[in-house]
Formats: structure tokens, sequence, C-alpha cells
């Protein structure tokens, strides 16, 4: 995994597209969740934590497939390879969904399926396929999200503005 993500203030800042791993005292964020979705990964036994923030499901809808942290069906792979390398192990791995917004749905086709909700159904279906339990999410309605995980711990908390945090 390249890296991809800024350090300021004592936490890891993820950006679009992009993913971090850290370890006990590490915190990794990531800000303005919309449509794209937070899959935050943690193995608690070895206290060792990763944050993608992917834009799309699949590289099938995007010109630029080079990026595996850009989508949901390859952010998960490459979340669990880099966590293996601090000592993370897949078998003890579980997940929290954070994002996945409909922020336009005023200007959707009745009965269509928003990008938000395919990132989330993608989402799914890679940590399914790689056996990772979903402990927790904050998936989906009108409003963008900010995520604050707190590796060591295993605290996953979700800011919006206007709401009450939600701790994960």
């Amino acid at each position: 995994m390249k890296p991809l993500s800024t350090t300021m203030n004592g936490a890891t800042y993820v950006r679009v597209a992009q993913a971090a791993v850290g370890g006990a005292d590490d915190t990794l964020v990531t800000l303005g969740l919309g449509s794209c979705v937070a899959i935050v990964l943690h193995d608690a036994g070895a206290r060792v934590g990763g944050l993608a923030h992917v834009l799309l499901p699949e590289p099938a809808l995007s010109r630029d497939q080079g990026n595996a942290n850009k989508f949901a069906s390859t952010a998960v792979p490459a979340l669990i390879q880099e966590m293996a390398r601090l000592g993370a192990r897949p078998g003890r791995l579980t997940a929290r969904l954070v994002g996945g917004a409909a922020m336009f749905q005023g200007l959707m086709v009745p009965g269509s399926l928003n990008m938000g909700a395919r990132n989330v159904i993608a989402a799914r279906e890679a940590l399914e396929r790689a056996g990772i339990p979903v402990l927790g999410e904050d998936v989906g309605r009108d409003y963008g999200r900010s995520v604050r995980f707190h590796v060591g711990a295993g605290r996953t908390t979700v800011s919006s503005v206007g709401k009450t945090d939600v701790v994960l």
C-alpha cells in the first residue's frame, strides 16, 4: 500500500481513494463521507486497524483502475494484506462501515439505486467474501459523515453536522 495518507495533530488523515493502517497508538481519520464509504477493519488481539475511504463499488466503473483503495471490492483485500504486515490475522478481523449516503436523492429517478447504496452493498459483499463480520455501521440516509478510528481501543466515532456523535 502506498503511503497515501497525511499525518497531522497526532492523527493519520485518509482522503478519498486512500487507505491507512496503524497500531495501538494510532488514530485514523477520514472527513466528508457522502456517497463514499469508510471501511474500518480491526484486529483486537493484535491491536491493529485499517481504514479505507472508497469512492466506487468496483473498478469497472472507472477509467483509472490502478488504485485498489478507490473501490470497495479491492480495498478490503488490500487492507487485509497491509494489516497482516503489522501482525493482524484475517480470522480475527472485524469491520465497521460508515457513509454511503444518498446526497442528492431528489435528483434521482425513482426506484434507482444511488451510488452510496451501491458502495455499501459492494463493501458488505467484499467483507463477506473475506469472512469478516460487520459489527457496526452508520450508513445511508442523506447526510455526510466523518470518522475517527482509535485503533488501540477499536473505537469508531462517527460525526455529522447537526447530529449527535455515534460510536460503533
